[in-house]
């Protein structure tokens, strides 16, 4: 349940009768929400180990989406950080795409993701995802109306798809948090640990810092980072959304890394009243007042990380949380839900119009 599932979550509320295509679920992991709608898996669901691995299956997803039969539906909605959007729907069917992102290791993170890849699929991945990006770039066409996530996502879909996209800001469960809570003295990340998330920059600048930093998330890179994290850095693995938000509410700052298309997480921080202090590029620029929910460092480097911490220390950030509370309530669920509801009304009246007049 991370924030792709919380944006069907919140439609399957706006719509309760829809029916749900994935390739694959787990019903365990499900919100109770979801488990109430009716879900329909692919057949990648049927293949060895596809809840744990099916990343490995996606050069196999173009073919699955494709068997979906849609026929009966007049409106479809999908929802896609890989290649949902290449559902067939009828000539009359309205299709709008929600996007998290264009598909970034077939893109802009492709070199890094096949650097930091095995050495298997590192072989493997120039020929496959030569044809998954013929396959992505055709795939945008079926779309009538795309909605970004984020300004950062619109901007990448107009250039890899040439295609203009609505921003629709992901829902925040802002609620889930408070921002009264007295701070304690040490910093919070938390991030799945693989490369691109670049929680060992964090790490690294911490454990030079001596501060005491607190890492919550798993991932390929956990062990490694175990192995070079000085004893002031502490690692707690996965923990439940009733733990993390106790650690947002209390953590003297959040510490972010990441090139994100959005970053939900910075955003729950504000709402725990937590400043953020973040590397200054994606998602976090829309999100992150600088120098009043948070500060900005300005190289994915351990050094620049390093240096604005040192900023902090001395009181370069003195805003009230009730001020990270306000900037964070202007991306809640409500919020979310209202402007999606607007839209998907006009884009239906636009549709149904353009049919009568054919």
């Amino acid at each position: 349940m991370r924030g792709g599932e919380r944006v069907v979550e919140a439609l399957s509320e706006l719509y309760p009768d829809a029916d749900i295509y994935t390739h694959v679920y787990d019903p365990s992991i499900l919100s109770e929400q979801l488990r109430r709608q009716h879900i329909q898996s692919t057949f990648i669901q049927q293949l060895p180990d596809a809840i744990r691995r099916y990343r490995s299956y996606l050069p196999l997803m173009p073919l699955a989406l494709e068997q979906l039969d849609l026929r009966q539906y007049d409106i479809v909605i999908s929802s896609e950080s890989g290649p949902a959007k290449g559902i067939i729907t009828l000539p009359h069917t309205l299709h709008v795409c929600y996007c998290h992102t264009v598909m970034r290791y077939l893109w802009d993170m492709y070199h890094e993701y096949r650097e930091s890849a095995g050495k298997l699929t590192r072989l493997l991945m120039p020929l496959g995802a030569h044809y998954l990006r013929l396959w992505d770039f055709a795939s945008a066409a079926r779309v009538d109306s795309f909605i970004a996530n984020s300004e950062n996502v619109a901007a990448r879909i107009r250039k890899t798809y040439r295609r203009d996209a609505t921003v629709i800001n992901p829902p925040v469960d802002v609620k889930r948090f408070r921002a009264d809570r007295p701070r304690e003295n040490f910093y919070l990340t938390v991030s799945q640990l693989v490369s691109y998330k670049r929680v060992a920059l964090i790490v690294e600048a911490f454990s030079k810092l001596g501060l005491p930093l607190v890492v919550i998330g798993e991932g390929t890179e956990l062990a490694e980072l175990r192995r070079r994290a000085a004893p002031n850095v502490r690692f707690l693995g996965r923990q439940p959304d009733e733990v993390v938000t106790d650690y947002l509410e209390r953590c003297k700052a959040f510490v972010f890394a990441a090139n994100e298309d959005f970053g939900i997480v910075p955003v729950e921080a504000q709402a725990a009243g937590a400043p953020v202090i973040a590397y200054g590029n994606g998602g976090v620029t829309e999100t992150i007042i600088p120098g009043v929910t948070g500060l900005f460092f300005k190289d994915q480097t351990s050094e620049s990380l390093a240096e604005v911490v040192r900023y902090f220390e001395s009181g370069g950030l003195t805003t009230e949380a009730t001020q990270m509370r306000r900037r964070a309530e202007g991306f809640s669920r409500e919020r979310f839900l209202r402007e999606f509801r607007t839209f998907m009304e006009m884009k239906w009246e636009e549709h149904c119009s353009h049919n009568r007049n054919r």
